[in-house]
């Protein structure tokens, strides 16, 4: 597939959250990533997990689909997808989409401060293919139902407040979520192969309740500026991505991410990975892989991470089963593979508070099957 890089600019920041740091430097748009050397360094033979990691890094397997996590109660839950990490004290919880239809939903696993696993527990039931979602400001979890006029339910990660239906969020078949603290709003994708960019503002910022949801809107090429257009009807009556004349088209949206005025996301149908400058309203083609001179190493861009360094982590839906990394110099590079499940695809990359441990997915494994999902840890010396 096809995606260009997109980060540059200087990296100032030190929170995992913040991405780092990097910067859009104005009009000018970068050269597209190109293979290189990672900073990471070549991946080694398969650990006895199946998975291929530079030095210096090690695998576990934190739980398995239709099996007790840990010691725990809790039975993990089929097809893990989307995810990500919330602070918990001095441990973290991990949360995790389900994408089953019926009865998706989401899990979570608590950690203590030493990564040992203290518990898992349901967030959400009774849902319809939650495959991606995203991270609130106020650490809420974002879960996004990938059906025909789907619904995002807003979860609480502790599983201790019931999970409530944003219909104001628009009905369509949502995909991934990111929240712009800045200006107030969070961006949603569509995974559809005419799908749509959108947006939603809240009345009050923290109340998902009540809203405005838009549509991105942009010329025919691949950068430039962009405007945004509300959305007459969110209940998807007629199609969401229909209702506006001009909408921008996007192959198949999947993982969205934002830090640092800057929200990137990727579209599976046509490989590329986009980039979003909120500052200034403006969107570029951040990487393709159809511009790389010779073989791509990253294939099939599904759902997406940052880190404090600036590094963008890619996951695979097919390509090698790998995660890739793309740096702040345009260099991309396989950051770890998957041995032995091929039909399977790469999941939930989220990383734990501290920056030090990246949690993901098998959604199928070994099998194939929903059913044989798998969820890892890997540990190690990541940049910060």
């Amino acid at each position: 597939m096809e995606r260009r890089s997109f980060l540059r600019g200087a990296v100032i920041g030190t929170s995992a959250a913040a991405f780092g740091g990097t910067l859009w430097r104005g009009a000018a748009y970068a050269a597209p990533a190109q293979p290189g050397s990672g900073p990471y360094g070549a991946i080694g033979a398969a650990d006895a997990n199946g998975i291929r990691l530079p030095a210096g890094f090690t695998s576990r397997v934190i739980a398995r689909s239709g099996q007790k996590v840990g010691s725990t109660a809790y039975t993990w839950h089929n097809a893990p997808d989307g995810g990500d990490c919330y602070a918990d004290g001095t441990g973290w919880i991990y949360v995790s989409n389900s994408e089953i239809n019926p009865s998706g939903g989401a899990g979570a696993v608590r950690f203590s401060s030493t990564g040992a696993i203290t518990g898992a527990y349901r967030i959400l039931s009774s849902t319809r293919q939650n495959c991606a979602g995203g991270k609130t400001p106020w650490n809420t979890w974002l879960s996004c139902e990938e059906v025909d006029r789907g619904y995002v339910y807003e979860t609480d990660p502790w599983g201790v407040k019931a999970a409530v239906r944003r219909d104001a969020m628009g009905r369509f078949k949502h995909e991934a979520a990111a929240a712009d603290p800045v200006r107030k709003t969070i961006y949603l994708t569509e995974d559809v192969t005419d799908g749509c960019f959108y947006r939603f503002t809240p009345t009050t910022w923290g109340d998902l309740s009540a809203g405005r949801l838009e549509v991105l809107k942009m010329g025919s090429g691949t950068s430039g500026p962009v405007t945004w257009a509300t959305v007459p009807d969110p209940s998807g009556a007629t199609a969401t991505r229909n209702q506006v004349s001009g909408a921008k088209r996007f192959t198949g949206g999947e993982g969205c991410y934002y830090a640092n005025d800057t929200c990137w996301f990727t579209t599976k149908g046509d490989g590329r990975v986009w980039q979003y400058n909120a500052a200034a309203q403006t969107i570029e083609l951040a990487y393709d892989d159809s511009l790389v001179n010779g073989t791509a190493p990253l294939t099939g861009v599904d759902n997406v991470t940052g880190t404090a360094s600036g590094d963008l982590f890619v996951a695979e839906d097919g390509g090698n089963m790998e995660i890739c990394v793309i740096t702040p110099d345009d260099v991309v590079a396989t950051f770890l593979r998957i041995e032995g499940q091929s039909s399977s695809e790469i999941t939930g990359p989220a990383f734990s508070p501290d920056g030090r441990r990246l949690y993901f997915s098998s959604q199928r494994g070994t099998s194939g099957s929903s059913s044989g999902g798998i969820t890892y840890e890997v540990t190690g010396p990541f940049r910060s």
